[in-house]
């Protein structure tokens, strides 16, 4: 599997809305992501243009627009950076990490049950 390219939070947030409904045309995305942002036009036609070089995202015209899809479906993503996360701040083991979420995290009494009924299925 090639390694995905690098995104910024910002152009994390393009994504999102795009792994959600795409594909889009620019006005449609930035339509998105005004109201959510406070973004101008330019900074996202910006943030599009920089996902395209990147390979992030792929692009096709479409009459006068052009509309734009994710090259990479968002789950392929989360594995990457959850996996890039865990290596650089719990040095790559999920059992601090864990435990930080669950001294350190806001969970529920489901939330609980659910992560003791996991535990228990991975220990069978």
């Amino acid at each position: 599997m090639k390694n995905l390219p690098r995104i910024s939070d910002a152009e994390w947030q393009v994504m999102e809305v795009l792994w959600e409904r795409s594909p889009l045309a620019a006005t449609d995305a930035i339509e998105a992501l005004s109201c959510a942002t406070k973004w101008k036009a330019n900074t996202v036609r910006t943030l599009l243009a920089r996902l395209v070089r990147k390979g992030v995202l792929k692009v096709r015209k479409d009459g006068a627009r052009f509309l734009y899809r994710p090259a990479f479906d968002r789950a392929r993503y989360v594995s990457t950076e959850s996996r890039s996360f865990l290596d650089r701040v719990f040095f790559g083991s999920a059992k601090p990490l864990l435990l930080h979420f669950a001294e350190h995290g806001r969970l529920s009494a489901s939330d609980l049950d659910e992560l003791k009924q996991w535990l228990e299925k991975k220990e069978k």
